[in-house]
């Protein structure tokens, strides 16, 4: 009961409270039948409208609110209207917490986005090298990524082939890359699992940086559990022209992520103009995961309900 106290009151603070929903649709009864979801099942306690489209939060995004507790915060998630969450450290976490993960989500519904293929070499000289201990190292990992996927219902899980090889040219590095995303995509077919590249801006280090690039490298691999995850912060660090870079590349992206420049927070408080980008992707009938992965413009319950207006007003196309 008291979780439902002060979701109420986070929810009326966000501009979506129990009584304009009420007002919406009738009655809190025929808000559950058009699109809400209520706390616990019950329909005399409707939460949030869910999203046009899947946003994924990830863990400490609303622990003010919710506490420190990763499932707490995604029954929190749920109440708000989120559907989906993303994990990028879910390998480092125990096989019992990985279960009430999977557990968790299974019950309220909800998907679970990305986890990252992190074998530890994703930040350093690694795939580019063509090395066999590398490939190795990253074979084993990605036969780990299958357990924990199963565990927690995964489809997506994010890779990051590492630095360039200064020592060696770039295209002998890029058959390099192709090679080992290859041996990979031969242990993610089977399961129906998906790798997705992504290419960052965080140091001109990394070798995967361009969308063209990475459109490319899939198209090399030829498989469908190697495609693109296009994170709109990055891109536009890298190389802006967001909406037609998407469509250049839509048939080779299978997840996005968000973030606004400059500062990596929620939209609204950059430059990027989510709400059209959002528009254009609902449109061209893109209906899987939107990853959250940025941090909150504001600290505590004020800006975490901050962040979440802000997706309302985003996704208000």
């Amino acid at each position: 009961m008291e979780r439902r106290k002060f979701i109420g009151r986070g929810l009326a603070a966000a501009g979506a409270g129990i009584s304009m929903l009420t007002a919406m649709n009738g009655s809190a009864k025929s808000v559950t039948s058009k699109g809400y979801f209520s706390q616990d099942g019950n329909p005399d306690y409707p939460a949030a409208p869910v999203f046009k489209l899947n946003y994924a939060p990830h863990d400490g995004m609303f622990a003010a609110h919710a506490g420190k507790v990763f499932v707490d915060q995604i029954r929190f998630m749920a109440d708000q209207g989120f559907r989906a969450i993303e994990d990028n450290g879910l390998l480092g976490r125990s096989t019992a917490e990985q279960e009430l993960i999977g557990k968790t989500l299974a019950q309220l519904e909800m998907t679970m986005g990305v986890f990252v293929v992190d074998g530890g070499e994703n930040w350093k000289v690694s795939l580019t090298t063509g090395k066999t201990e590398f490939i190795e190292n990253f074979v084993k990992t990605c036969r780990l990524c299958v357990d924990a996927a199963r565990r927690v219902n995964a489809k997506w899980m994010t890779v990051v082939p590492g630095f360039f090889d200064r020592k060696l040219p770039l295209d002998i590095q890029t058959a390099n890359v192709i090679e080992a995303l290859r041996r990979g995509a031969e242990i993610f077919e089977p399961h129906g699992l998906i790798m997705v590249l992504e290419p960052l801006s965080d140091t001109p280090e990394l070798f995967l940086r361009h969308a063209a690039q990475t459109y490319m490298i899939c198209k090399a691999v030829n498989s469908p559990s190697c495609k693109i995850l296009y994170d709109a912060y990055h891109m536009q660090r890298n190389e802006g022209h967001l909406i037609p870079t998407i469509d250049q590349c839509w048939d080779e992206i299978a997840y996005f992520q968000i973030g606004d420049n400059p500062g990596r927070k929620e939209p609204g408080t950059g430059e990027i103009n989510y709400k059209n980008i959002f528009k254009h992707i609902h449109q061209k009938g893109f209906r899987g995961v939107m990853g959250m992965e940025h941090g909150n413009f504001s600290p505590g319950k004020e800006g975490e309900l901050a962040l979440i207006r802000a997706y309302r007003e985003a996704d208000n196309f």
